[in-house]
């Protein structure tokens, strides 16, 4: 989720369950949220670890431990033994008292993450396991900004019951992602049914924004069939494409097995479930297929670029591709509001 999203809800939990150390309770809810807010957002620090030899090695560790259930409580430990002396000391606060508020900070963090589609590792190290609810968007301004106003509303007056009601959304608005879900699976596998295709397996997940308009990828046959939905509310269908399920001999019939690009291959489709083609517009990447901007197409927003020529020790690189985003975004609106795509 994005970090604005993180900070609100780390904020709102210690905000709406502290008890208070003095009577100056608009104080008191305002430190809490802001212990609470660094908490939460702490979890997403693993993105520094990064190395300039290995492109691949972020993907390794984001969402790995410092996401894991079982690291929360030292995650709030080491977030208050750099914020008690700058802030929990100054507000009169024990250190023990400021682990607990930036500990319930970061306990949000992984269950949030959870919610959306890119996986996390919960219950690391025990399973490596990525869980993957895909209920909500991993940027949902209908989501956040209701959860923000609260939580800054609790701050400044001090009225625990305002965070409080920032949670509440939160929940009502999970239930509504998950609702919409269910409906978007039925419409997927009836499209499916339609075209006289067995699923092997299927993958659901919320376009950019909202939890209006669905993205649906299943596998069948071989390859990858893409397909976006509007959901409960003038329902309509927005039939896409298809692409063929990697295959490395038949892909990269040059590329050695034992080579570190055929290794770097394995880790991305690890971490891509399985979900990996190559990519139509550019026959030496490999992308992604869950993820696109404009639900309905196979258009990478990351890849991994591999090079023919390369040494034996080479990595592949990993890209990213934000180009025609002002465009793809109408795309995107014109479904979200029913409007026709004037492709």
């Amino acid at each position: 989720m994005d970090p604005l999203t993180q900070g609100a809800l780390g904020a709102a939990l210690p905000q709406s369950t502290w008890a208070g150390w003095t009577k100056r309770r608009k104080t008191q809810v305002a430190v809490a949220g802001l212990l609470g807010m660094l908490g939460g957002m702490a979890a997403d620090l693993d993105v520094l670890i990064r190395s300039d030899s290995d492109p691949l090695l972020f993907l390794t560790y984001h969402r790995q431990f410092t996401h894991s259930l079982l690291f929360i409580p030292f995650g709030g430990v080491i977030v208050a033994a750099l914020l008690h002396g700058v802030l929990g000391r100054r507000w009169g606060l024990r250190f023990r008292q400021t682990a607990l508020l930036c500990a319930l900070g970061y306990a949000t963090h992984g269950l949030l993450d959870a919610a959306t589609s890119y996986g996390t590792m919960l219950f690391w190290p025990f399973a490596d396991t990525r869980i993957s609810w895909s209920i909500i968007p991993i940027v949902d301004p209908l989501f956040t900004l209701p959860l923000a106003g609260s939580v800054i509303a609790a701050a400044t007056t001090g009225k625990i019951w305002l965070a409080r009601a920032g949670l509440i959304w939160v929940v009502i608005y999970l239930c509504a992602g998950w609702w919409q879900h269910q409906g978007a699976r039925d419409m997927a596998m009836e499209l499916a049914e339609k075209r006289g295709h067995s699923p092997v397996r299927t993958e659901i997940k919320p376009s950019f924004g909202n939890i209006l308009v669905w993205k649906s990828v299943y596998e069948a046959d071989g390859r990858f069939h893409v397909d976006a939905f509007r959901v409960r509310l003038m329902p309509k269908t927005f039939e896409g494409t298809s692409v063929a399920k990697l295959d490395i001999r038949r892909d990269f019939p040059w590329l050695d097995p034992n080579a570190q690009q055929a290794r770097d291959i394995e880790r991305f489709n690890r971490f891509s479930d399985g979900f990996t083609a190559r990519d139509p517009a550019d026959p030496n990447r490999i992308l992604d297929v869950r993820y696109s901007f404009v639900p309905n197409e196979i258009s990478a927003l990351f890849s991994i670029e591999l090079s023919p020529g390369a040494g034996p020790d080479a990595h592949v690189r990993y890209r990213t591709h934000r180009e025609e985003a002002r465009e793809q975004f109408s795309r995107l609106w014109r479904m979200i509001t029913g409007g026709a795509d004037k492709r």
